[in-house]
């Protein structure tokens, strides 16, 4: 039985705890790519007056270009918003993010949204599509803003690369939890991103449909050679990055490598 197995098989014998302590040890990553997200002294804190609330505590990461990082760690622990951060969705109150080179510091809101529509893909736990858009009308409006002059070719060519070539013209209520998805992930990747950060992607899926999309999200990224940042409550989805970070009370709190024999 390899790692992997052993690990699953422990998991609904060991609280969550314990199983994901198992998979963060001190890291030895270090320049082994030129970073394609580099985080420096991140604080953020959301809400105001009495309800404001310390989100990222001096937060400091570096991710390689092409890496797969899992961030984890128990509700609450920053680690989501530690991802909008990544992919320029929020604005860190202190501190510095630098994404394939470009520092977000630098960036205007229109600038920041015009970056992350060329280099960031992201994909949301509830797949964030217009109801009222075909599956194909939902990929293709990213690149319509981008001014892709091909858009409706594209985003048909990316909906047949995740298995939805016969689902081009259904709108999301015609289509199931995990096809849904399957448009979110075409949607993220039709720009070409660099970079593609996923937030709980199989947390509204059954287990077996979520496999499928876990399957499709390591294929794509291996394929692309692009950079995956995913946040999860699932170990063995955690297990399959190159790296895991677990983050509690807004802190990194130990990082773990993937073992290079499993």
């Amino acid at each position: 039985m390899n790692r992997e197995e052993s690990l699953s098989t422990a998991l609904p014998e060991v609280p969550y705890e314990l199983a994901m302590d198992s998979l963060t040890k001190p890291s030895s990553v270090s320049g082994i790519a030129p970073d394609s997200i580099s985080i420096s002294n991140v604080n953020l804190s959301l809400g105001s007056g009495a309800a404001r609330v310390h989100i990222l505590k001096d937060i400091s990461l570096r991710v390689a270009s092409g890496e797969a990082l899992g961030l984890i760690g128990p509700s609450g622990s920053g680690k989501s918003t530690l991802l909008m951060v990544m992919a320029g969705l929020e604005r860190p109150d202190s501190g510095e993010v630098v994404v394939g080179g470009t520092p977000f510091n630098a960036l205007d809101e229109d600038a920041l949204a015009r970056f992350r529509g060329r280099q960031v893909g992201i994909v949301f736990q509830s797949f964030h599509l217009i109801p009222t858009m075909t599956a194909l009308e939902n990929v293709a409006v990213p690149l319509e803003l981008a001014g892709n002059a091909d858009a409706a070719n594209r985003a048909a060519q990316e909906l047949v690369s995740v298995g939805l070539g016969d689902r081009l013209h259904h709108y999301p209520t015609q289509l199931s939890g995990g096809e849904q998805q399957r448009v979110a992930l075409a949607r993220a990747l039709a720009p070409d991103p660099a970079i593609l950060v996923a937030d709980e992607p199989t947390g509204n899926l059954d287990e077996a449909t979520g496999k499928q999309i876990v399957d499709l999200l390591f294929t794509k990224h291996a394929e692309r050679g692009m950079t995956l940042v995913l946040v999860t409550h699932d170990a063995s989805l955690a297990h399959r990055c190159d790296r895991v970070v677990r983050l509690r009370s807004g802190h990194i709190e130990a990082e773990a490598e993937r073992d290079a024999a499993s």
